[in-house]
């Protein structure tokens, strides 16, 4: 079965917006759970823009479902996940003031710092995932890393699926066969939502977790969290 982590940083970015504790990030989270999301995704970067560190540390005590903390491995957020200890820990190769992801790793370059890295937080018992590119190579060079999982950054399908949605998950869908064969472990994320994310699972129905964030508080506007939670996991359904 495919998990649904729902990635919260919208909803600090609202919090942080007016100061204060409206909406409750951490009661946000746990009605996720009650709601029936396997996950929660955190991605704090170094200006707290959304989530902040305080964050992070409060949450993982309360949840009683997989964390998992995002981010660009600089010092200060390889010190919080040991600190915390998460299930999972997914690098992502974003600058210090990206406004969002927009690419995966290139594993090859960066291949020394990703061992080690992902190293550092295997030692601690922490389960990694590389963000990377729908790209063989890259996923070939990133099980090189040690890595236990890698996700597919998925934006390049989301904006070519209303056109041509066998076309867009083409490449994802080799990237992902390469991965099993790899026996590398398979997640995905950015700009899924109800539109395309059930063909998208059809087609890589082996995928371990989804991480969606922005297109879910974007539907919950109008839906309702609870309902909204309902509805992505029914595009995650076995067919």
């Amino acid at each position: 079965m495919t998990k649904l982590s729902v990635n919260i940083n919208k909803v600090a970015t609202l919090r942080n917006a007016r100061g204060g504790n409206n909406p409750n990030v951490q009661q946000v989270a746990l009605d996720i759970e009650t709601f029936g999301a396997q996950g929660i995704t955190v991605h704090p970067r170094p200006d707290e823009r959304h989530i902040r560190f305080c964050d992070v540390r409060t949450l993982k005590p309360l949840l009683s479902t997989e964390f998992n903390i995002e981010g660009y491995p600089t010092p200060d957020f390889c010190r919080l996940v040991c600190e915390v200890q998460p299930a999972q820990v997914t690098l992502v190769p974003d600058e210090p003031g990206q406004l969002t992801s927009n690419h995966g790793w290139d594993t090859k370059t960066h291949k020394s710092f990703l061992t080690d890295t992902v190293a550092m937080f295997k030692e601690h018992g922490i389960r990694t995932s590389i963000f990377i590119d729908a790209d063989e190579n890259m996923a070939i060079h990133a099980a090189e890393t040690g890595t236990d999982r890698v996700e597919l950054y998925t934006e390049p399908y989301a904006a070519g699926y209303a056109s041509n949605p066998q076309e867009a998950v083409a490449p994802f869908v080799r990237t992902a066969q390469c991965c099993r064969e790899l026996g590398l472990g398979l997640n995905a994320g950015h700009d899924l939502s109800l539109e395309n994310l059930r063909f998208f699972h059809q087609n890589i129905p082996w995928i371990c977790e989804v991480s969606i964030g922005h297109a879910l508080i974007c539907d919950a506007l109008y839906l309702g969290l609870k309902e909204t939670i309902r509805q992505y996991l029914a595009c995650l359904q076995n067919a």
